[in-house]
């Protein structure tokens, strides 16, 4: 059972914040940048990132209670917005979750790329946040799942920043068709969890109940 959560939370992870996913993204928005802001900016988002989540895993199933808002509920809302960030990922459409081109220009005339859109909302968008919260609920307040959750997401947090940094290497390698495929197929996988997700709060209502 641990072993199975723990390969869901680590798939999820990984397919949400799509590290490779992050390659493009990063050198639109830092590109221009001497190598020097480039590491601060990039370091700096991820540090932002890391303490959004980590804040939310944190008190987001306390929000929930307090919201009244039931685990199955959330697990079938978080399901059907995966879902709609996978299809973008699919179609290599970029997702509503994550910057706008006209927020991406303010962002840069401001200085402020590594907290927007680069920590917030390309990192630590609405999917990541609602991943993090549906599987810390899903963790029911057990201490080793609980660590599973921050586990897997610092390993996703350090592959986006291994990624955003050596961003001109990685699309150097296997170039923009190797990082859409590879979005494509993070995309794949990430359209099954969401079902599931839905799958499994839909199996926990009182309409499926009394089926």
């Amino acid at each position: 059972m641990e072993l199975h959560f723990a390969i869901t939370a680590f798939a999820t992870a990984l397919t949400i914040i799509d590290p490779v996913g992050m390659v493009p993204l990063t050198l639109a928005v830092t590109g221009s940048a001497p190598p020097d802001a480039q590491r601060r900016m990039i370091n700096r988002a991820v540090l932002v990132a890391a303490a959004v989540i980590f804040a939310m895993a944190l008190v987001g199933r306390y929000v929930l209670t307090y919201l009244n808002i039931t685990l199955p509920a959330f697990s079938i809302a978080g399901g059907i917005l995966l879902l709609l960030i996978s299809i973008d990922m699919l179609f290599a459409r970029t997702s509503g979750t994550r910057a706008k081109p006209e927020e991406e220009r303010e962002a840069m005339e401001r200085e402020n790329v590594a907290v927007f859109p680069l920590a917030i909302p390309m990192i630590a968008g609405p999917g990541t946040i609602a991943t993090v919260l549906l599987l810390v609920s899903l963790s029911r307040g057990d201490a080793a799942r609980t660590t599973i959750v921050y586990v897997a997401y610092a390993v996703a947090l350090v592959a986006a920043w291994l990624c955003m940094r050596g961003a001109s290497l990685v699309m150097k390698w296997i170039g923009r068709t190797g990082v859409g495929v590879l979005t494509r197929l993070l995309g794949i996988i990430l359209s099954a969890l969401a079902i599931q997700f839905i799958i499994n709060g839909l199996a926990q209502t009182p309409l499926f109940h009394h089926a």
